[in-house]
């Protein structure tokens, strides 16, 4: 918390106390900016991740349904 908000609190009538007690609960809850970039750098891997998975998926999928399609043509012929 700044100095400037901690003396506009005091002047609003909040004890020395009641600041120094909001600014250490501020220090530690709020989020940093630093710590915004690092949970949105960790989203973008779990989504790539993701991402990655999906597509595995349909490859296979498509290869599973090919190799069907494939033995039910030579079956009936």
């Amino acid at each position: 918390m700044s100095t400037n908000a901690a003396f506009k609190l005091q002047d609003a009538g909040f004890t020395r106390a009641q600041v120094e007690a909001l600014g250490e609960f501020l220090d530690t809850q709020a989020a940093s900016k630093t710590d915004l970039l690092e949970t949105e750098h960790r989203l973008e891997v779990k989504v790539s991740e993701a991402k990655t998975d999906i597509i595995k998926w349909m490859f296979g999928t498509i290869a599973v349904q090919t190799g069907l399609l494939i033995t039910a043509f030579k079956l009936l012929h």
